[in-house]
């Protein structure tokens, strides 16, 4: 941290608590150089799973929550843990697997993907560390009316989504990924993107500040101006700019 002479201002920094995605995608370091040139302020990140950074919060260890889990958003907030929830951006997931699809999941049905994994008895690896990413997952699974039926190659890894897409490369198992952290992967092995395009897979992402109320010590205003500028123009566009090998990563959607 910098400090300047005494008597003028510290060079601030806010603390945002976010998930592994942002983060390994490799968005942040795209995103917040830019919030610095516009506000001065830095952002430490800690990148978590959603559920674990949505505890960070709630303990008071962040000012603000950049997550997607949108069921789960709405009700931090409804809680009083955080002061407003905006929407910021979307991408979607999606199922990766072997090249060959030993359990022929291929195409655009995530519910009939997993019921075919299922009975194939084919080797998943979960998350399993209550992101949004696993708890997508999870509503999948509910929906296949097979949750109980995953099977003994059924691994969690209480991992994040970049070690977990290191497991699949090196086990020739499937995974559901968000696209950002794929694209930015670079240690591919065999695996490849096998379901893609169903609507089910969209992935929203929220932002929201610390509520002061909850903890004084939050630095509110600070963490506003973050928001305010990530919903801006010039934020969204920030977000649409960036892109790995000419494929956009996330699409801006703030106030739809």
């Amino acid at each position: 941290m910098l400090f300047v002479a005494s008597g003028a201002s510290v060079a601030q920094s806010i603390t945002m608590a976010s998930t592994t995605s942002t983060e390994q995608s490799g968005l942040f370091g795209h995103l917040l150089p830019e919030f610095k040139k516009a506000s001065g302020l830095d952002v430490k990140v800690v990148a978590l799973g959603t559920g674990q950074a949505m505890d960070m919060a709630r303990r008071g260890d962040a000012d603000v929550l950049f997550v997607h889990d949108q069921t789960a958003e709405e009700k931090f907030v409804a809680d009083g843990w955080g002061v407003k929830r905006y929407a910021v951006m979307y991408n979607d997931f999606i199922l990766v697997g072997p090249k060959v699809d030993p359990a022929g999941v291929r195409g655009k049905d995530i519910v009939q993907a997993l019921q075919k994994l299922a009975s194939a008895n084919g080797t998943f690896v979960s998350r399993g560390d209550k992101s949004g990413t696993h708890a997508a997952e999870l509503r999948y699974w509910k929906l296949t009316g097979a949750e109980a039926a995953k099977g003994a190659n059924y691994k969690e890894c209480g991992c994040g989504m970049g070690p977990a897409l290191n497991i699949a490369a090196s086990s020739n198992a499937y995974v559901l990924a968000d696209r950002g952290t794929w694209l930015n992967f670079k240690n591919r092995a065999d695996l490849a993107v096998l379901v893609e395009g169903d609507t089910k897979l969209f992935n929203q992402y929220g932002v929201m500040v610390v509520n002061p109320a909850r903890h004084p010590h939050v630095k509110s205003q600070d963490a506003q101006k973050f928001v305010d500028w990530v919903v801006s123009p010039a934020g969204q566009q920030a977000i649409a700019s960036y892109k790995i090998g000419g494929e956009q990563l996330f699409f801006p959607n703030a106030g739809k």
